[in-house]
């Protein structure tokens, strides 16, 4: 193994390593057939804001399949959509930053991945949660957000 792909292959496993907050997969729709491996998809992911307790989101998000896809070399498209809910009363484990990054997955073997950002608009009290794509050279513009406004919980 050459040392560039050596340094390649510790650095995608460090990555891999740095992401605590895994997302838990709801399901999964098939899009396209591959005779070869796995079906293209679109796969729903659920997590919660790993700052705000109270506040779970919902991803939707392409995944490639067939052979590449399989192995884990496909690049994933940056197709993908959040909707984000207050599920308990909502309360700040820490301080917030904005634009600070709660969630993060890999959607091809090194340059790409799929980033959800949070921003607290203060003036209208509502959490902002956006998800976007990006890669080491060039992102994509394809976007999507969703607000959660900060409310009471079960209070009568």
């Amino acid at each position: 193994m050459t040392r560039v792909w050596r340094s390649l292959w510790i650095a995608s496993f460090a990555a891999l390593l740095t992401n605590p907050l895994q997302a838990e997969e709801i399901g999964s729709v098939d899009t396209v057939f591959k005779w070869l491996g796995p079906n293209h998809k679109i796969v729903i992911e659920a997590f919660d804001d790993p700052k705000v307790e109270g506040v779970a989101c919902h991803l939707s998000r392409a995944k490639t399949g067939g052979v590449s896809g399989a192995v884990g070399l496909a690049e994933d498209t940056s197709d993908a959509a959040i909707a984000c809910r207050q599920i308990g009363p909502i309360k700040f484990r820490e301080e917030l930053d904005d634009g600070e990054e709660v969630f993060t997955k890999r959607t091809s073997l090194i340059f790409k991945s799929l980033q959800v950002v949070r921003f607290l608009d203060k003036k209208r009290n509502v959490l902002v949660y956006l998800v976007y794509s990006d890669r080491v050279i060039e992102g994509s513009p394809k976007n999507s957000i969703s607000s959660v406004p900060i409310m009471p919980w079960g209070e009568q």
